[in-house]
């Protein structure tokens, strides 16, 4: 008779049932606690949910693809810390839909860059990188300044993200559309990357 292990590595199907039972085992070992650790699960103080123009400039940063190149997310260590700020903590991305930490860093992390520049500084920074970082490889989106926007869905995804527990009032959303008609895609994308990492004392 065949031992257990032969049987169980040359039966495809019995293999990938078993495969699964022990990823979902890790996941629950290690997702499990961290939904009973308060500190976790509260905002940090200060922390605001997205203004309407903000989220549709989250919009566009992940319609674009930004999130392919750059992280949101500086871990503890000394040589992160010193170059982008303070390590990122879990309380800032509570109303996070979905979470936009990435992994990659062709380009630096902005985790922290709301306030570090001037929005005139992203304007020629996106219709251009090279015009401000000579050696910059990342492309230009000049047509982020052409589009407008015309709110139509905004308030939409806000009551979306009120399902979430992201605390949007009944103002907030009834007052979407009017925040963000006729901006630029340049402009919410702007107002987007101002936000970031500014909560945090």
């Amino acid at each position: 008779m065949k031992n257990a292990h032969e049987l169980i590595e040359k039966n495809v199907g019995l293999l990938t049932v078993l495969i699964l039972i022990a990823i979902s085992f890790g996941a629950m070992v290690q997702i499990t606690p961290l939904m009973f650790q308060q500190q976790v699960m509260e905002p940090v103080t200060g922390l605001r949910p997205y203004t309407a123009l903000e989220l549709e400039g989250r919009d566009i940063y992940i319609r674009e693809g930004c999130v392919g190149c750059h992280s949101q997310m500086i871990r503890p260590f000394r040589a992160e810390t010193e170059r982008y700020g303070h390590y990122s903590v879990a309380g800032e991305s509570v109303w996070e839909h979905p979470f936009l930490w990435g992994s990659k860093r062709t380009g630096p992390d902005l985790a922290r860059v709301g306030g570090r520049y001037s929005d005139e500084w992203h304007r020629v920074h996106l219709l251009n990188p090279r015009n401000v970082v000579p050696e910059s490889n990342m492309p230009g989106f000049p047509w982020l300044a052409e589009n407008t926007l015309n709110g139509e869905l905004t308030a939409e995804k806000m009551e979306v993200f009120r399902g979430f527990g992201v605390p949007y009032t009944d103002e907030d959303i009834a007052g979407a559309k009017a925040a963000v008609q006729g901006k630029t895609e340049m402009q919410a994308l702007i107002a987007y990357l101002q936000s970031l990492g500014t909560h945090l004392k």
